[in-house]
This record gives structure tokens, C-alpha cells and sequence, in this order.
């Protein structure tokens, strides 16, 4: 393999998560929430209800930061917490997902669209390679965060 095509690959990688960290942020500053804040919020509408200790486990953080984060997307009307039916002690946390899609979905229109029209350009062999190398990548970094959790 050439290594310095895998050198070039690394260093666009980079590149993008880099970008996409600079680009979040501002979408993110645009709707009035921090960068951390959006991607939670992402986290929440992918995953749907939980309760604030799933939401540490997910995230990494603390019960305290949790607390902290739920507060203020509740102060947003983002999420809103909601007793069990079967247990009135355990606190779940329901996204306002169409609060959340109204506050975003305006600032992604125009990225989303064009990133479509960018894998509409590949070929379907291409894409699921494109595809492959994704869900690997995202494989490797889910076990490096695991692993470093539990240090």
C-alpha cells in the first residue's frame, strides 16, 4: 500500500472531523445552543427517551453535567422531564423533536442538500465503500472510547 496516499487519506480525515467540529459549532451558536448542547440534542433524537444516568453513560459526563445540560434545554422547551408510568422515581428525559427539527433542520438544508448531491455522484460501488470505511471507523473509535473510559 502507498503510504503516502494513507498519509493524504489520514490527513483529510483529519480535515473533515476538524471542519465538521468548526461547523457544528456554528450551526450550533447559530440556533443559540453550544456546540456540546447540539451534539447532545443529537444524541437524544437518535436514541429517543432516557433517563439522565443513560444520558451520562452516553455521554461521558456526569450526573451533576447532565443535570445541568437537561436544564437548560428544558429552559429551551428542547426536551421536557417526564415521570416512569412504572416507576414514578425514575425521571426520563423526551426530546421536543419537532422543536428540535424546526430549530435545525432550516440551518442543515442547504449542507444536507448538497451532501446528497455529492454521494449522488459516486457510483453505488463507490458509496458502499464510502460506507464500509464509515461504520469501521466509527467500530474503532467506539472501542477507543470504551477502552479509555474504562482505564
Amino acid at each position: 500500500m502507498d503510504i503516502d496516499l494513507l498519509t493524504r487519506v489520514r490527513k483529510l480525515s483529519q480535515a473533515y472531523a476538524y471542519t465538521s467540529i468548526q461547523m457544528h459549532e456554528t450551526i450550533a451558536q447559530t440556533a443559540g445552543v453550544s456546540g456540546t448542547d447540539h451534539k447532545y440534542l443529537g444524541f437524544l433524537l437518535q436514541k429517543g427517551q432516557m433517563t439522565a444516568g443513560e444520558l451520562s453513560s452516553l455521554t461521558g459526563l456526569t450526573t451533576g453535567a447532565v443535570t445541568g445540560l437537561i436544564d437548560r434545554f428544558e429552559k429551551k422547551n428542547l426536551v421536557k422531564r417526564r415521570f416512569a408510568e412504572d416507576d414514578r422515581r425514575k425521571v426520563l428525559i423526551e426530546p421536543n423533536t419537532k422543536k428540535i427539527m424546526a430549530l435545525f433542520e432550516p440551518l442543515y438544508k442547504d449542507f444536507r442538500s448538497r451532501s446528497e448531491k455529492l454521494l449522488a455522484s459516486f457510483s453505488e460501488e463507490e458509496i458502499k465503500v464510502i460506507e464500509t470505511y464509515f461504520s469501521n471507523a466509527i467500530e474503532i473509535m467506539n472501542d477507543t472510547t470504551n477502552k479509555l473510559r474504562n482505564k
